[in-house]
């Protein structure tokens, strides 16, 4: 192994490995500039109740990339903006079904530079309590 390396280090150039690499990175931002179709996991509060959502998301490959790395904030959203319709299931009588359309809609607004394809499936949310 150890002569592998010292061959290595006589017959390729270390310029060559700075120029190879910085090529690299070059190539890498030149295709973040293309429009591309992918899948993000967005975290949403509905007036207290979290979940996560899965959207297909399209957009040029430098917001995708920022939303994909930099996004660790909870999308808040209040329920008033949503349509949402009490659950007739047996074992889910009190809780809410979100209409997904009108969340795919809420989460559009709020992330403007990419946009949202479809969602995936929308849990149900414990209706909210009234103060009387």
């Amino acid at each position: 192994m150890e002569k592998l390396w010292q061959w290595v280090r006589g017959s390729i150039s270390p310029v060559f490995i700075t120029l190879f690499v910085a090529s690299f990175i070059l190539w890498f931002i030149a295709k973040l500039n293309y429009t591309y179709t992918t899948e993000q996991h967005f975290r949403i509060n509905v007036n207290g109740e979290k979940f996560t959502v899965t959207c297909v998301v399209e957009g040029v490959g430098t917001n995708l990339f920022g939303y994909r790395v930099y996004n660790n904030k909870v999308l808040r959203i209040p329920l008033s903006e949503l349509r949402a319709g009490c659950s007739t299931e047996a074992g889910h009588i009190g809780k809410l079904v979100l209409d997904p359309h009108s969340l795919q809609q809420a989460i559009s607004v709020r992330c403007s530079d990419i946009k949202i394809i479809s969602i995936g499936e929308v849990p149900e949310i414990n209706t909210p309590k009234t103060n009387k």
